[in-house]
């Protein structure tokens, strides 16, 4: 007997009953998101889940300071660890 397929729909996932859910990759793939990334999850409203890269900001800020600390000041303070 044959099984009975359930047709999805296309950007339509279930929640699993561990609380998981597929992110289709197109929509991945558009948000720049890739596997292993870290994303912070929060309520957006009734009915509403937001996923947000937190590497974004991190690379965003990344090295911003720069020319804060006189030449040769970190290598120095890092040999100080060894």
């Amino acid at each position: 007997m044959k099984e009975k397929v359930k047709k999805r729909r296309k950007g339509i996932t279930r929640l699993s009953s561990k609380n998981q859910a597929t992110i289709p990759v197109a929509v991945l793939e558009q948000a720049g998101v890739r596997s292993g990334d870290p994303l912070r999850v929060e309520a957006a409203g009734p009915g509403e889940i937001r996923l947000v890269s937190v590497r974004a900001r991190i690379d965003r800020y990344a090295g911003a300071v720069s020319g804060a600390f006189p030449k040769g000041y970190l290598r120095r303070i890092r040999d100080e660890w060894r």
